[in-house]
């Protein structure tokens, strides 16, 4: 091969394959330190302006801004047929590159050939990484200190809003119904919450999202302007919030589509960085998520009474331990009668429809204070901050109750002004009524039974 030109035939064919690269790549005279050819990326990132300028220039010169050869050339390392890799410090580049350096031969002369990739690129990207994975291991590290799911949510976002200086982050969760409401919210200072106004959110709100949640995508809004025409529904939805950008990620549970979460108002340059936080860290909230619907369901089995729906003996005690004195007080103590009658004649799934309707009667007239089912046959209704005659109502409209529902109960009732007496002393009152209460009514079956023979 004679001496290498940057034009000509010979070149043009040796050396158009490595002119497109995107890495360095140059060869050198061996014996004169010239360099003999550099692709586009090489000429540019060296600042060779033409090929004019290079002729008769040495390597050192052009490469390394040296006045001699340089010291730390790998030339005596290198042979024929076989590559030396290596990473170095370029610090005319200052840069750090990946090189494959090897001799050719060719017509008695040697070159040396030298490919540097540019490991800048890498190293901030693998930077972002480790950067990314600290953030996510430190937000993971606070949520999971929370005992309580939502707490743990409600601690996720708040670090994810104030590490990404973000005005709004929140989760949405997909309804029995198709619908979507805002179950978790975290909001700078000064922003104005949404939570409230963000409960019964349409499907087709959001449909173009789920486009592209189903390609596995998320849904970067740069600005919302953007969106006016193209997603009208998105947009009228975003514009009232004073919302200009956002970024929203799928929440999937099972391959299935649950809810999205996302972050509003994060400054630009960080939309691509928390494209990536987000996607990772969905599947933590998703598991949080399940966390909560166990939890609840715990909860339901330890403090609910499966049968009528109402909280048990372990919900009655937990809720007396934290009743506060001061207020007014209603108690309530009930019992079905006629039980064991049905049982018996009936059987235990008539007895269990009877509990039902007792359960049920107690929520129509009593629905918003503490129900409790405290034995296989007694109720128990506590009413804090209730005045005496809307209580004596209620106990009239649970007689109407009973009645049309066929679910008698003797009802034992007892109020006082101000809750400062013992709660085991009030609840034997009401016991004691009860029982007076039961007494009575017997008295009046006993009566109806005798007259109708």
């Amino acid at each position: 091969m004679e001496k290498i030109e940057w034009h000509g035939t010979q070149a043009e064919e040796l050396w158009k394959f490595y002119e497109n690269m995107q890495e360095c790549v140059y060869v050198v005279d061996l014996d004169s330190h010239e360099l003999v050819y550099a692709n586009r990326y090489a000429r540019t990132i060296y600042g060779i302006d033409s090929v004019e300028e290079s002729r008769g220039k040495k390597c050192y010169e052009l490469l390394k801004g040296s006045s001699a050869p340089c010291r730390t050339c790998n030339v005596k390392k290198l042979s024929p047929g076989s590559f030396l890799e290596e990473v170095r410090y370029n610090p005319v580049l200052r840069k750090k590159q990946a090189l494959k350096e090897t001799i050719i031969e060719e017509n008695g002369r040697r070159y040396r050939f030298e490919l540097g990739v540019d490991l800048s690129a890498w190293e901030q990207q693998n930077k972002a990484y480790e950067d990314n994975e600290k953030m996510i291991n430190e937000g993971l590290r606070i949520a999971m200190m929370e005992a309580v799911p939502e707490d743990s949510i409600d601690v996720l976002l708040e670090y994810l809003g104030q590490a990404f200086q973000s005005d709004r982050v929140y989760v949405f969760e997909e309804t029995e119904e198709g619908t979507f409401r805002n179950t978790f919210e975290w909001c700078a200072e000064n922003v104005t919450p949404q939570k409230e106004n963000l409960q019964n959110v349409s499907a087709d709100v959001v449909s173009l999202w789920y486009r592209k949640f189903l390609r596995d995508e998320n849904v970067v809004i740069k600005n919302v302007e953007s969106v006016r025409e193209t997603d009208r529904p998105v947009y009228e939805y975003l514009q009232p919030q004073k919302i200009h950008s956002l970024v929203v990620s799928p929440l999937i549970r099972e391959g299935k589509i649950i809810g999205f979460y996302g972050v509003d108002n994060p400054p630009q340059q960080f939309l691509e960085h928390i494209t990536t936080l987000l996607r990772i860290l969905g599947h933590f909230i998703v598991t949080l998520l399940n966390r909560r619907k166990h939890v609840h369901r715990l909860e339901e089995l330890c403090f609910q009474d499966q049968l009528t729906g109402i909280g048990n003996r372990h919900a009655m005690n937990e809720y007396i331990g934290m009743m506060q004195p001061g207020k007014s007080i209603g108690i309530l103590y009930c019992d079905v009668m006629g039980l064991k009658r049905v049982n018996d004649e009936k059987g235990h799934r008539e007895g269990d429809k009877l509990l039902i309707r007792v359960g049920e009667c107690l929520q129509e007239v009593f629905g918003a204070h503490a129900l409790f089912r405290v034995g296989g046959d007694e109720f128990l209704v506590v009413c804090e901050g209730i005045e005496e005659k809307e209580l004596r109502d209620k106990v009239a409209m649970l007689e109407r109750q009973m009645r049309e529902r066929d679910a008698l109960m003797a009802v034992g009732c007892v109020w006082r002004a101000e809750n400062d007496e013992d709660f085991d002393h009030l609840l034997r009152e009401a016991d004691e009524k009860m029982y007076e209460d039961k007494r009575i009514r017997f008295a009046w079956i006993c009566r109806d039974r005798y007259e109708k023979g």
